[in-house]
């Protein structure tokens, strides 16, 4: 009996892998007709694959017809071989010419895994200030697109169809951020006894007992108001402490590839910043003065987004580590070095947008933070036109008063002469 049922249960498979291998060849032979005249129906080649690496999304496209002349079709390529997985399949797209077939996902890492691609997180020197106290962390994620024959078994007469891919991102990009002014990232610390992760946030306050979130109003903050900026490490041991190497403004919500502003980087300090806490506790504090990027001019608001970079380190040696403005960065980063696991890699901690105003603020802002000498000068020069428009027009008037009085005591003696 129970051999009876696992022969019927055989034939349903094998019956059914028949009918979706007819009907893959049906819509094959569909699919070749259009693919029959279009120049790209003809062996791969490398260049037949095209990567788009988005901050948010990676997207990849083949040629489809290469595809169909190597006996393939769309529902036989899949990334990394996970052939059971609905979104590790592309999407043909037979509206455009050549046909392609188009995968995509998302760089998060959840997404990442879930087709198998590979995640490879490298370090390099850094440049600039920054080099001094930490590297730059990449991320490279790379993968295949391969093809599944399902004809084959001991044997096959078949090419087998491979693209690979990669990307190289900073680090930051997988660090999103949300609309609510904080976003988080999970850093690690091995040392004797184990690994301690714990998960870095950014705050923003009104002021420094850091007890009221700043609010951020549609139509910005004014310039000059301080703002209380705190980084806080959390699920941590009491063993370590926050520090933080660098914190700067971009025009982007990522940390690279817009302009920036350093409000410090060790001992360089913007001169509206203070330092707070920093390298002393399980949380790190500083503030400073709301400003506008000039690039924003011509706009009504100016936004920018805050950055720190960030690292956990032993109390016994946070205080070697920390910023020492009479020795030089070469003995900071033998200390580093010396230390091993007891400081952990650098992460980015960002903010969400900051917003400050930029028009109708001439009257309360000092001097200072006009950064356009034009735009200081504009409230004289309108003066002085406006007192020169009234002088010439005062004058005018008095000459015409003396001119008609003259003229009419003239015409008066020429009255009197005549009568005479």
């Amino acid at each position: 009996m129970e051999g009876t049922t696992s022969t019927c249960t055989s034939l349903r498979t094998m019956w059914l892998a028949l009918l979706v291998y007819h009907l893959g060849l049906i819509l094959r032979s569909q699919a070749q007709n259009a693919c029959l005249t279009n120049p790209t129906f003809r062996e791969p080649v490398n260049s037949d694959v095209t990567v788009k690496c988005g901050t948010q999304r990676m997207e990849l496209y083949i040629l489809l017809c290469p595809v169909y002349f190597g006996g393939y079709n769309e529902s036989l390529m899949a990334l990394n071989a996970q052939y059971n997985k609905p979104e590790c399949r592309g999407s043909p797209d037979w509206t455009v010419n050549p046909p392609v077939l188009k995968f995509n996902f998302s760089i998060t890492e959840e997404a990442i895994s879930a087709c198998s691609n590979k995640l490879k997180i490298t370090q390099e020197v850094g440049s600039g200030l920054f080099s001094d106290y930490s590297s730059v962390q990449f991320v490279n994620i790379s993968g295949i697109i391969n093809s599944m024959d399902p004809a084959a078994g001991t044997i096959t007469y078949r090419q087998e169809m491979m693209y690979i891919f990669s990307c190289r991102y900073p680090l930051q990009y997988l660090v999103n951020n949300t609309e609510m002014s904080v976003s988080g990232v999970s850093l690690a610390v091995k040392d004797n006894n184990g690994s301690f992760i714990s998960t870095l946030s950014m705050h923003l306050y009104e002021d420094n007992t850091y007890s009221a979130p700043l609010l951020v109003p549609d139509n910005g903050l004014k310039l000059k108001k301080r703002i209380f900026v705190e980084v806080r490490a959390t699920n941590l041991t009491e063993r370590f402490n926050v520090l933080l190497d660098r914190c700067y403004a971009t025009t982007s919500p990522f940390p690279t590839n817009s302009s920036f502003y350093d409000l410090f980087v060790g001992c360089n300090h913007d001169g509206q910043t203070v330092m707070g806490v920093n390298g002393q506790q399980q949380m790190a504090r500083f503030s400073f003065e709301a400003f506008r990027f000039v690039e924003h001019k011509n706009m009504t608001v100016s936004i920018f987004y805050l950055h720190c970079a960030t690292r956990l380190c032993d109390k016994s040696v946070c205080s070697s580590i920390r910023p020492n403005c009479s020795a030089n960065a070469r003995k900071r980063r033998e200390v580093e070095s010396a230390q091993g696991t007891s400081v952990s890699d650098v992460a980015t901690v960002s903010s969400g947008p900051i917003i400050t105003k930029v028009d109708n603020g001439e009257d309360s802002l000092p001097c200072a933070a006009v950064t356009d000498p034009s735009q200081r000068n504009e409230p004289l020069l309108g003066a002085a036109i406006t007192v020169a428009i009234v002088g010439t027009l005062c004058i005018s008037a008095v000459v015409f008063v003396v001119y008609r009085f003259r003229s009419s005591k003239k015409q008066s003696k020429e009255k009197s002469t005549f009568h005479q």
